[in-house]
């Protein structure tokens, strides 16, 4: 149970363990939780569709170079797929199938209506070209037309991808199709009807998740202090609403190292020399610290929003925070998990905590199937309803089963989707 998502980022096929097997493990434990219908369980056990796709691309050096792309469909019993595509060298079916599968998850905690889906090509985009990139992923889109669609499944960014190759996906998709179609993708340059607000999106929900478990907890508001590992956009984002919201941000970290003021850091100007000097290390107003130091600080929040896998079994025992909320996927290991929950430290954990990415990504995909658009303050509200809900219901199921976050989180996801199966039924 505790090892629900530790592997979405990063390189999966390192590790010893094949994630999708993984994916179906802990599929399994929940069915186990929740006595789910066998039937169900085998039907959720697998995607289904899987496609592959190879894909002769002219790189600019006039050769032909075949890459292999996959979109895996998990499920779409709560509705059309969901879920992000990836360019990464170590990109294969069985990691694809796993992501499809935790994005059904991800998007049924939210109660989104939305399934599950993943897509990738191994790739190594660093070593490519804007030319070779745009090629190659006009290429995967006409290879995938037929099976993405506003209504069928909506795909984003992941790993190594962004914006601007969304763009590409959606023009390419609307030529095809003959007409405009902005919401075949989520996550695209405001300029070709993406959302306000997604810049800010899962940091914000990292915050606001946060902001209700400090309610929970009954503590001061005047007292809350905030430290913040990874200064990237999710932990940047978080840490200026801490601000903005009363607490005081005590710590800050990047790759290099992180600074530490008791007395409190102003998140802006954090960010400002960061872009002057390329790290948060030597930042005048605060003294340094490692990103050890800082995961072990007495504060009352910490976000992890970095990388997988920083709390593990030889720090849990040091962590002082009270709360952690989980801006990087993965960021806390099982055998931490139980140390911190033993502790009474509250883990929100991020298939909740960073969850504002694809919830603004479905409020950017509503926004292009009317046709209409919300400002920047509108989408943030209904956000933050959306947090505030989600968080509500994985704390009342944590607290009648005096279980973990994480297990409770998965039980919700699990059982939407199951009730959804069993309301449809199996046809033809």
């Amino acid at each position: 149970m505790y090892e629900l998502l530790n592997y979405i980022l990063g390189d999966l096929m390192t590790r010893l363990i094949n994630p999708f097997d993984m994916a179906v493990t802990q599929l399994t434990s929940v069915a186990k939780l929740i006595d789910l219908d066998p039937n169900v369980l085998e039907i959720l056990k697998k995607p289904k569709r899987e496609i592959i796709v190879h894909l002769p691309v002219k790189m600019d050096d006039g050769s032909i170079k075949v890459f292999t792309g996959y979109r895996v469909q998990h499920n779409d019993a709560r509705g059309p797929y969901k879920g992000g595509i990836r360019y990464h060298p170590n990109v294969t079916l069985d990691e694809v199938r796993a992501l499809a599968m935790w994005m059904t998850w991800k998007t049924a905690v939210m109660n989104l209506p939305y399934g599950g889906a993943k897509g990738g090509i191994t790739c190594n985009p660093l070593e490519m070209s804007k030319g070779e990139l745009e090629r190659l992923t006009r290429r995967y889109t006409y290879a995938i037309r037929e099976f993405i669609h506003p209504y069928i499944d909506i795909p984003a960014p992941d790993v190594y991808t962004n914006e601007q190759i969304m763009a590409w996906i959606m023009d390419t998709y609307s030529a095809l199709a003959g007409r405009n179609e902005p919401g075949v993708v989520t996550a695209k340059p405001i300029e070709l009807q993406g959302s306000e607000g997604r810049t800010e999106a899962t940091g914000f929900g990292v915050m606001v998740t946060a902001r209700e478990a400090i309610k929970k907890l009954g503590l001061n508001n005047s007292e809350i202090t905030v430290a913040v590992q990874g200064y990237g956009n999710v932990s940047y984002w978080a840490a200026y609403y801490a601000h903005k919201w009363g607490y005081k941000l005590v710590a800050a970290s990047d790759s290099k190292g992180g600074v530490y003021n008791p007395d409190g850091i102003n998140p802006v100007d954090l960010l400002k020399y960061k872009r002057e000097t390329g790290s948060v290390i030597n930042y005048p107003k605060a003294r340094n610290i490692s990103n050890e130091e800082l995961l072990e600080l007495s504060v009352t929040v910490l976000v992890p929003g970095a990388i997988e896998e920083v709390i593990t079994e030889k720090n849990a025992d040091n962590i002082r925070a009270k709360i952690i909320s989980e801006g990087a996927n993965g960021p806390t290991t099982p055998k931490a998990d139980k140390i911190l929950f033993e502790k009474g430290i509250l883990v929100i954990p991020d298939i909740l905590a960073n969850a504002g990415g694809v919830t603004t990504s479905y409020l950017e995909w509503v926004q292009n199937l009317m046709r209409y658009y919300w400002s920047k303050e509108e989408v943030l509200s209904k956000l933050e309803k959306r947090m505030v809900d989600a968080f509500e219901g994985v704390y009342r199921i944590s607290r009648e089963k005096n279980i973990d976050m994480r297990s409770a989180a998965y039980i919700i996801a699990v059982s939407r989707v199951a009730k959804a199966i069993e309301l449809r039924g199996i046809w033809p």
